[in-house]
C-alpha cells in the first residue's frame, strides 16, 4: 500500500475506525458492569454449559419472590434467567438429573435424590435460576407485576433490575414441581435420605 506520494505505508492505523469498531464491545463492557452494580446477575459464579432438571412431588415454602435475571459462563455468555427465591422451603421427593454426553462413551447420567422418606428436604434461602418451571401453584398474598427492585417477601437479597416485572407471595404450594434450571443457590440446604447414581444413558427426572 503506497500514500499519496507513491511512498510505501506500513503500521499505519485508523483510529477513527478502531473507535468506531470498539464502541459495541464497551458498550456491552459497561451494561455488563450496571447490571453487576445493580444486582441484575442472578448466580453469584460461572455456571456450566449445562442445564439440569429438577422435579418434586411437592413443595412448600414461606417467602416467595419471583423475577428476570441473567447467569453467565465461564466464557462470558449471558443467559437469561427466572430467579425464584424462598425463604425457608420443604420439598418432598426430590430428583436432580443432569445428562452429559461424552466423546465415544456416549451419555452419562447423574441422578440425586433425597426427601423419600417421611423427612423432606428442607431449604433456608433457596434461589433457583430456571428456564422452565412447571406444576400445580397456589399461593397467598400474592402481588403481581410489582417492580423488581422493591421486592421485600423473598430473602434479603431477593432484588431484581429497577422497572422490570416481579411478582411475590406470603408464601407458595406447588404440587407436582418440573424444572430445568442453570444454578441453584442456599444458604443451608437438608437432604434426607441422600443418594447418588452415575449411570450410562439417558436417564433424567423427566
Amino acid at each position: 500500500m503506497k500514500d499519496a506520494h507513491g511512498r510505501p505505508v506500513t503500521g499505519r492505523i485508523s483510529w477513527r475506525k478502531f473507535a468506531v469498531l470498539s464502541v459495541p464491545a464497551l458498550a456491552g463492557t459497561a451494561a455488563l458492569g450496571i447490571a453487576l452494580a445493580n444486582g441484575a446477575l442472578a448466580a453469584s459464579f460461572a455456571v456450566s454449559g449445562q442445564q439440569f432438571k429438577v422435579s418434586a412431588d411437592s413443595l412448600k415454602g414461606d417467602g416467595f419472590a419471583q423475577y428476570g435475571s441473567v447467569d453467565t459462563n465461564a466464557r462470558g455468555d449471558l443467559l437469561p434467567v427466572a430467579v425464584t427465591a424462598i425463604k425457608t422451603a420443604q420439598l418432598n421427593h426430590l430428583c436432580q438429573s443432569v445428562v452429559t454426553h461424552l466423546p465415544v462413551v456416549g451419555d452419562i447420567s447423574l441422578n440425586l435424590s433425597a426427601g423419600t422418606g417421611s423427612t423432606p428436604v428442607e431449604a433456608t434461602n433457596l434461589f433457583v435460576d430456571a428456564t422452565q418451571l412447571s406444576g400445580n401453584a397456589s399461593f397467598h398474598q400474592i402481588e403481581i407485576g410489582r417492580d423488581a427492585s422493591t421486592l421485600d417477601k423473598g430473602p434479603d437479597s431477593a432484588q431484581g433490575m429497577q422497572d422490570l416485572f416481579a411478582q411475590q407471595a406470603d408464601d407458595v404450594s406447588i404440587s407436582k414441581l418440573r424444572q430445568t434450571a442453570w444454578a441453584t443457590n442456599a444458604g443451608t440446604f437438608k437432604l434426607s435420605g441422600l443418594s447418588m447414581k452415575i449411570s450410562k444413558g439417558k436417564k433424567e427426572c423427566f
